[in-house]
């Protein structure tokens, strides 16, 4: 009986551990097709520049930024923070992709694609009890005209080449997956060259250190500040490093994303890529 119970008992410890390799498999697939889909072709602008940047707090997350070219010369930026970590959020990034990337062929403006967005998520959100906050902008590289919308999510910093930082008019968007029948509104403003504007999800805000200190929207700022006359991908590897710096390699507790454009007259540089996570 002991024999046999014993043959039982490894039977199952093997069968689990052929699950949990099977699972790890499959999870590092999931990982390797939203790093393609983040890593998506980019379109060839004449002016300025754009890049953007994603750290999941696991193998894969939930935050999404997106770059979809425009037949009128425009480039179509999103950027946003599915509710929760992981694999569910991982799983709602992609519908909302998909949706972005539908909603920008048919739809006019920011404003028209968050409505349409929210009208092809809303039922889905709400029986999965979860929300999407989103910042949708038009940039035209050539004219520097830039027209955005916001679903709920954190505002851009803005920092003018001749002036300094600007707030962006807040247009009080809800989540998307908030409420249903959502008609959002749209801002425009006038960049002009050498400006800076810089999309963040919430991670990087609160990121903490050993003292339980988040890294804060003031320090982004003055880091933003100080650096906001370089390079998009400059400014993007100063901003992870000041992170990096102040989490004290503590591991992340939420994903990391941010998009970085900047005016002027330059050739384009689009770049964008997704890395594993910080530290574990």
């Amino acid at each position: 009986m002991f024999r046999k119970v014993l043959l039982q008992t490894n039977s199952e410890v093997g069968s689990t551990t052929e699950m949990n390799k099977t699972l790890q498999r499959e999870i590092q697939m999931a990982r390797n097709i939203q790093t393609k889909l983040l890593n998506g072709e980019k379109p060839d602008l004449t002016n300025g520049e754009v890049s953007g940047v994603s750290f999941p707090a696991r193998l894969i997350g939930g935050d999404y930024y997106d770059f979809y070219p425009l037949s009128n010369g425009k480039v179509r930026i999103i950027i946003g923070d599915v509710m929760g970590k992981g694999i569910p959020a991982a799983m709602l990034m992609i519908l909302t992709r998909g949706a972005f990337r539908s909603a920008a062929e048919a739809t006019k403006g920011p404003g028209e694609t968050l409505t349409a967005m929210n009208n092809a998520l809303y039922r889905d959100l709400r029986v999965l009890k979860s929300f999407v906050t989103v910042f949708c902008a038009d940039w035209e590289p050539d004219t520097g005209v830039f027209v955005y919308a916001n679903a709920g999510h954190n505002l851009p910093v803005i920092v003018r080449a001749e002036v300094g930082v600007v707030q962006p008019h807040d247009l009080n968007g809800v989540m998307l997956g908030g409420l249903p029948g959502q008609v959002y509104k749209e801002k425009e403003m006038q960049l002009e060259d050498e400006d800076l504007v810089f999309f963040y999800t919430d991670g990087i805000v609160e990121s903490q250190n050993s003292k339980g200190e988040m890294f804060k929207l003031d320090r982004l700022v003055r880091i933003l500040e100080q650096h906001g006359h370089k390079s998009a991908a400059e400014i993007e590897t100063i901003v992870v490093d000041h992170i990096n710096l102040f989490t004290e390699g503590l591991p992340q507790k939420d994903d990391i994303t941010m998009v970085v454009l900047k005016a002027g007259k330059e050739q384009t540089e689009i770049t964008s890529f997704n890395s594993p996570i910080v530290c574990t």
